[in-house]
């Protein structure tokens, strides 16, 4: 069953975030997209690659009103002893979310039941709290921010434009579609 458009249920988790610890719930989310990035573990691989690749590009994000929330099933001070340990990850501004009791992963449907960590899955969230894109990966194919950041950028279009809608590789400013009878085997 596709998680497109289903709300998100009510949560409350800790946050590693600017240096301290906060509690982050479904109403801090609301107002704004956001972005939910599941990762296995911190202290990995493949993982630190990511965070930082979405670091990278957080201020794009902030500037089209979008929240970055990173998920993994460590807990918040975890996420603090390896922001202290590893200056790729000291770097990041966005809140990290503990979710050892795999509230959010299990909400998400992205948990390894059996390890007790989560799918690399991003989640596009839009003010409403409802899911509108996503992708889930296996632990060792990490992900590309920028395409993150297009995929956001597209499904505001679509939000604000509900009669149009986005081609491949389309990125603002570019062409978009308007679905009519016209457009059948034109394209």
């Amino acid at each position: 069953m596709s998680l497109i458009n289903k709300k998100l249920e009510d949560f409350s988790v800790q946050a590693y975030h600017d240096g301290d610890f906060k509690e982050v719930t479904l109403e801090d989310v609301k107002g704004k997209w956001s972005i939910f990035f599941f990762y296995p573990a911190d202290f990995t691989f493949v993982c630190p690659t990511e965070l930082a690749d979405l670091q990278d590009n957080y201020a794009k994000l902030q500037e089209i009103n979008c929240e970055v929330y990173s998920v993994s099933t460590d807990s918040h001070f975890v996420h603090k002893a390896w922001a202290d340990a590893t200056d790729t990850i000291g770097k990041i501004k966005y809140p990290m979310l503990a979710d050892p009791a795999h509230v959010l992963s299990r909400q998400f449907e992205v948990l390894i039941e059996e390890a007790g960590q989560a799918l690399r899955g991003t989640f596009i969230v839009n003010p409403e709290g409802e899911i509108k894109a996503y992708e889930i990966h296996d632990l060792g194919i990490g992900r590309t921010a920028e395409e993150t950041v297009r995929k956001v950028q597209a499904a505001q279009f679509v939000a604000e434009h509900g009669d149009k809608v986005c081609p491949a590789k389309w990125t603002p400013g570019e062409e978009t579609l308007e679905p009519s009878l016209d457009l059948i085997g034109k394209i």
